[in-house]
């Protein structure tokens, strides 16, 4: 069973997949959003070809554990993937998961490697197997 996250930004739209026999998952390509707009049908297509039983999105929350101004917009996006796809959809806490993702890019192939879509395809990989390994 097949498990796909997304980490929402304003211009990319980080992605992952994953499963819960190793609670492990793989970065995907990045899906950018131009002119403010999600391309829907590159998210369709991405589920269609997985199959997920569930989509995990990054829950964007400030240090403190309070809402922010993008966690409305966020879970606005969980809330139309929710509808288009029927698919259960969770809401996972990233709180420094770009920072942790920054440090994984950059011990791997140095700073050559910390391009925003891989920044925001492998958080969309440990906010993925932070929860698998929560549930």
């Amino acid at each position: 069973m097949n498990y796909i996250s997304f980490d929402y930004g304003t211009k990319n739209i980080g992605l992952a997949i994953g499963q819960k026999i190793t609670n492990t998952g793989n970065m995907l390509p990045s899906i950018k959003i131009k002119n403010g707009i999600i391309n829907w049908k590159k998210i369709k297509k991405i589920i269609k070809y997985w199959n997920p039983k569930s989509i995990v999105i990054g829950l964007p929350l400030n240090m403190n554990g309070t809402e922010q101004n993008f966690t409305v917009k966020t879970k606005n996006f969980a809330i139309n993937i929710k509808k288009k796809f029927n698919i259960p959809v969770y809401m996972h806490d990233e709180r420094l998961t770009t920072v942790e993702a920054k440090n994984i890019l950059f011990r791997k192939k140095g700073k050559k490697n910390l391009t925003k879509d891989k920044i925001n395809s492998m958080s969309a990989l440990i906010i993925l197997e932070s929860w698998m390994s929560k549930n």
